[in-house]
């Protein structure tokens, strides 16, 4: 287990690792907190509390790439449209128990995947070769936001290396899409989550605040030196071993308590 500054200090590593690539850091702030006392709280305690940390950090991201001019309306509306109304859906289901455990599980793998053989880093060399197919785009958002709710994430992870690997944006237009994606999202999951009957708002504003000051900390300087990294290829294996170990602890977890 984690003591308080050890986790401050992860926290802060990852939001500076994510915010390097215009995420909001929320499947590595679920990994860090799996590996806690913190997890046995309640998912949707995991899941508010993770959301309102990427609120923070993909903010900082979204403005960095943003001001640097990477940042295109017309790549970012499509997936919008679709993925934020069904964010909302899937935060105000009430996933939890095994089900949460499983998925979460599958997701932290799946993200350890694309980060170990992420995206390469290169682009065509004509911007003409980047073309956006909108109807796929609706889908895919719709896919991506609803997935993002019901997990407490805001769903980068895979639309990063979607956009890179299907030539529709170069990396960095790609980054700042995905900032925008992830806070509409986050905001999205966490007021489903907290009109849901059945969820509700779960909270707790000291715990909070010492989380957000780690990763708001992170956060700016992943943000503003990120994309100057000299092992940018080290970061995200990195990243992919706690996601691998979370998940595995998760997955020993479900097993033991089935025996």
């Amino acid at each position: 287990m984690f003591d308080e500054a050890l986790l401050l200090i992860a926290l802060a590593a990852v939001a500076a690792m994510y915010a390097s690539v215009g995420h909001g850091g929320a499947s590595g702030y679920l990994a860090i907190l799996s590996l806690t006392a913190y997890a046995v709280h309640d998912p949707a305690w995991l899941k508010q509390h993770a959301w309102c940390l990427n609120l923070l950090v993909s903010a900082i991201a979204f403005t960095a790439y943003r001001s640097a001019g990477h940042f295109q309306m017309r790549l970012t509306v499509p997936f919008l449209i679709t993925s934020v109304p069904m964010a909302f859906v899937g935060g105000w289901l009430p996933i939890e128990g095994l089900l949460y455990e499983v998925l979460l599980s599958v997701f932290l793998l799946f993200a350890a995947w694309r980060l170990h053989f992420g995206g390469s880093s290169h682009e065509p060399a004509s911007a003409d070769e980047f073309v956006l197919h909108t109807p796929s785009a609706l889908f895919i958002g719709g896919l991506f936001g609803l997935v993002s709710g019901m997990l407490g994430i805001g769903g980068g992870i895979f639309l990063t290396p979607f956009l890179i690997l299907s030539k529709w944006a170069p990396p960095k237009e790609a980054a700042a899409t995905s900032a925008a994606f992830i806070w509409l999202n986050s905001a999205a999951g966490l007021a489903g989550a907290a009109l849901s009957p059945m969820v509700g708002l779960a909270i707790e504003p000291l715990t909070l605040l010492s989380f957000g000051a780690a990763v708001f900390v992170g956060g700016l300087f992943g943000a503003r030196w990120g994309a100057h990294l000299a092992t940018p290829l080290l970061i995200r294996r990195m990243l992919a071993v706690v996601l691998v170990v979370a998940s595995s602890r998760l997955l020993v977890s479900m097993v033991t308590g089935l025996l």
